[in-house]
């Protein structure tokens, strides 16, 4: 074969190449579009938000409304569920304000966590520095809390880092909780590895409140303080707590796995007795789980099988039952009681 033939072959191959990769390409732009403009897979009413007591999440029904914020009735999950036109990865409310953190994809990808108003108002947003993971509002709606992953996607991904902020919703911050001192069996941890996530809000105080810290491989339960800037460590081997209702107790997710391949279970604590319950969720759960009431747990599990897709399940405190199907095509839930 001459150098000639070679070259035209070499061109021939390339221009086959590119014909492939723009074929694939405009197939799935046009898979993505019916997609988008399918009918949603699950009943949905002409309400945008019901008003009363409600559960409201990220539905991942697949269809148009994919993604969206959306509700249900508190005595009616397995109803048809209303959606709003906000798009986020994830979502968090109370009857004051909702935050939503979402991804916006362009020739650079950008996060952003916005905070919206009762009714549905953009009241704020910021720039988030990497991946959205987390979001809390305290029950009063004063406060604020988002995590995003500045390195890695999961917090089993060797060498990740958060930044975790908590700020008024006036928009006032306390900064990142990364730079608060933290404390771990009397002892000042200044190790450059300590990471902070996943806050949870202590009903009718406005100044403490719970989160996971991690250095070392190891994770802590801690305390925080606002006034101080501390995080003291409460109880080892806990992350994304999420205090109950009437405040005696912590859930969080266990890793009875290792760092690398966790098996995340669901535990609560008393913080009166330090006594720890792990319930009978075989399933591994990364999620922060959220209390319905007293009594009962909310979290997001994934469809086996299924990219995209999750379920919200729920599960007795105590430990005495097996979860339940709670919503389905759901992620990311809150309970709002007006």
């Amino acid at each position: 074969m001459t150098q000639r033939q070679r070259i035209l072959l070499l061109g021939a191959i390339s221009a086959l190449a590119l014909i492939v990769v723009i074929a694939f390409g405009a197939l799935a732009f046009a898979r993505s579009q019916a997609a988008k403009n399918a009918p949603s897979s699950v009943d949905v009413t002409p309400v945008k938000t019901f008003s009363g007591e409600r559960v409201q999440f990220r539905n991942t029904a697949s269809g148009a409304d994919y993604g969206k914020v959306a509700s249900v009735p508190l005595d009616d999950p397995s109803g048809a569920r209303s959606v709003a036109s906000q798009i986020c990865d994830r979502v968090y409310a109370t009857t004051k304000l909702t935050m939503c953190l979402r991804t916006d994809a362009g020739v650079v990808t950008t996060w952003q966590a916005v905070q919206t108003g009762p009714t549905g108002k953009q009241e704020q947003s910021w720039s988030l520095p990497g991946i959205p993971s987390r979001t809390r509002i305290s029950p009063d709606s004063k406060l604020v809390a988002e995590t995003a992953f500045i390195t890695g996607e999961a917090y089993s991904t060797v060498g990740f880092s958060t930044q975790t902020i908590i700020a008024t919703a006036a928009g006032t911050s306390y900064g990142s909780l990364e730079q608060f001192r933290l404390m771990i069996e009397g002892q000042q941890i200044t190790a450059a590895d300590r990471n902070v996530w996943g806050v949870t809000f202590i009903t009718g105080d406005d100044r403490h409140f719970y989160a996971t810290a991690a250095t070392a491989g190891n994770t802590w339960l801690v305390r925080g303080d606002l006034v101080t800037r501390t995080l003291t460590a409460v109880h080892e081997t806990a992350e994304c707590p999420s205090v109950s209702p009437d405040g005696t107790r912590v859930a969080f997710k266990k890793n009875t796995g290792t760092f690398s391949q966790p098996d995340w279970h669901i535990a609560v604590l008393d913080l009166k007795t330090k006594v720890e319950t792990v319930l009978p969720e075989k399933r591994s759960v990364d999620d922060q789980v959220e209390w319905l009431d007293d009594s009962t747990l909310l979290y997001g599990l994934p469809r086996t099988g299924v990219v995209g897709d999750s379920d919200v399940w729920s599960i007795p405190a105590d430990g005495s039952a097996d979860p339940t199907l709670f919503i389905e095509h759901a992620w990311s839930p809150s309970v709002v009681r007006p």
